[in-house]
């Protein structure tokens, strides 16, 4: 295969990984019920007399058998995968008990006595117990006892708290997220092709332009309809400007719209695995959803159209595990600052029929890709892909093959042979064919590469070449 098919990829295996709109989207991302979490725990029984207690604990913690396909996985729906998968068991519940109370030791001078001294020691363990329970009795009824349930007997006739105001959630908490990153996220309603779907996008510009996916409008390319639904449920009729299917970028414009509330881009070359992120989108058609996670991984090759064999559709992804569902697609992941620093995009699920949920693997393209491909599609309505010039397949020790190199392309020009295995690109170690490709897609046309190749380590220099995208 040629590096026309290179974009980013996922090598997880497992299970497919799906896009995220709904189960009529012709990329194929099936809707999947949320999983739901069975927490409870047994009820602790009032002790009967003076004495000890048991606490319970709950069960906790689902798990998800991790499961990609190359293209989220999200995502998981919940961590997710974040794809935005099925549900895995808890942890079963424990029990601690406690018993209050003392023991004396006991010289027992003369036979005769044992009996009794025994009993006085049962007796005062007994009397121990009882203080016990006592003590912890008497505490629990003076926590209890608010000055607001001290004189009117109950928490129903209580007064309400004081109105929580606009703007009191502490700066960085998912909540003032929210409050800033909402207004500037939308629904997509599309209909086209003999199919239906929705997803999620960014408002870019007051006047109506909207960053989405592409396989979220790609359905009303030729003479479908969007419609456009912004938070405060009003609606306006969209158009698409430009889309990037090797990307899964796009770009619509909703009509005779203005004063919309433009989203903040942020950065993706200086994110960390661990950094907190929230996702915001349509996930199954409910709009205004909010979900949080942590950046899980960096650099992660997913294949966005599900097809093993198709390099076209691989994406250099950030992976969350923020929940991310069918829907989601095109819509935001924000820091803790409310600034987008990726588009979601695919999610994994272990399920082929569409059974299975988020399970905490998704995945968004990083906004520094995103805001080159955008801007083109802007200016021109089509975007350029950078370009190695060469035929890729997996090494049988790791790295990526080459099978051929174009005649006058950047690989041909920094010295690349047909045979040789390329196992880094500039510092990042190489795995397979997809890494390669990912790792050239994450790049712009023109950009200067290091490639180190096989196993002696030699290196050259090559300069990315440009193709512009067909978008079909």
């Amino acid at each position: 295969m040629t590096d026309q098919n290179l974009t980013s990829g996922d090598p997880e295996q497992g299970g497919p990984v799906h896009h995220d709109p709904t189960p009529t989207d012709p990329f194929g991302l099936r809707v999947q019920p949320s999983p739901t979490s069975a927490a409870g725990a047994a009820p602790v029984a009032p002790p009967a007399g003076p004495g000890g207690t048991t606490v319970g604990n709950q069960p906790y913690g689902p798990a998800g058998p991790y499961a990609a396909d190359a293209q989220s996985p999200s995502g998981p729906s919940g961590p997710s995968g974040q794809v935005p998968g099925g549900q895995g068991g808890g942890f079963p519940g424990l029990a601690d008990g406690a018993h209050h109370g003392s023991a004396f030791p006991v010289s027992e001078k003369k036979k005769g006595k044992r009996g009794r001294l025994v009993g006085a020691v049962a007796a005062v363990t007994l009397v121990a117990a009882t203080i016990g329970g006592g003590v912890g009795g008497v505490v629990g009824y003076g926590l209890g006892d608010s000055p607001a349930t001290a004189t009117s007997g109950s928490s129903l006739d209580a007064p309400k708290p004081a109105t929580r105001q606009a703007g009191d959630a502490a700066a960085g908490t998912a909540e003032a997220v929210a409050a800033k990153v909402l207004p500037s996220v939308v629904q997509l309603q599309v209909r086209g092709q003999g199919s239906s779907g929705e997803g999620s996008g960014v408002v870019l510009s007051a006047d109506g332009l909207i960053l989405t996916n592409n396989h979220v409008v790609e359905a009303a390319a030729n003479g479908g309809q969007i419609t456009v639904v912004f938070a405060d449920g009003t609606r306006a009729t969209g158009s698409i400007v430009g889309r990037d299917p090797s990307s899964d970028i796009a770009v619509v414009r909703a009509a005779n719209v203005s004063g919309l509330a433009a989203a903040e881009l942020g950065r993706s070359d200086d994110l960390a695995v661990g950094q907190q992120v929230i996702a915001v989108g349509s996930p199954l058609g409910l709009s205004g959803t909010v979900t949080t996670g942590i950046v899980s991984a960096l650099n992660r090759p997913v294949r966005s159209g599900g097809e093993s064999s198709d390099q076209t559709t691989v994406m250099d992804a950030i992976q969350t595990d923020a929940a991310i569902n069918p829907g989601n697609s095109g819509g935001p992941l924000v820091d803790t600052d409310g600034r987008v620093i990726g588009i979601n995009s695919a999610i994994a699920t272990v399920s082929n029929n569409g059974a299975g949920g988020s399970i905490g693997l998704g995945f968004a393209i990083p906004i520094d890709q995103v805001r080159r491909i955008a801007d083109e599609l802007v200016d021109d309505g089509q975007a350029t892909q950078a370009v190695l010039g060469v035929g890729i397949g997996d090494a049988d020790n790791g790295g990526a093959q080459v099978g051929s190199v174009e005649p006058g392309g950047a690989a041909d020009s920094a010295g690349v042979k047909a045979g040789d295995v390329i196992t880094r690109i500039d510092d990042r170690v190489v795995q397979d064919g997809d890494e390669l490709v990912a790792a050239v897609r994450s790049h712009a046309p023109g950009d200067r590469i290091t490639l180190t190749i096989g196993i002696d380590g030699r290196t050259v220099e090559a300069t990315l070449g440009s193709r512009t995208v067909n978008a079909g």
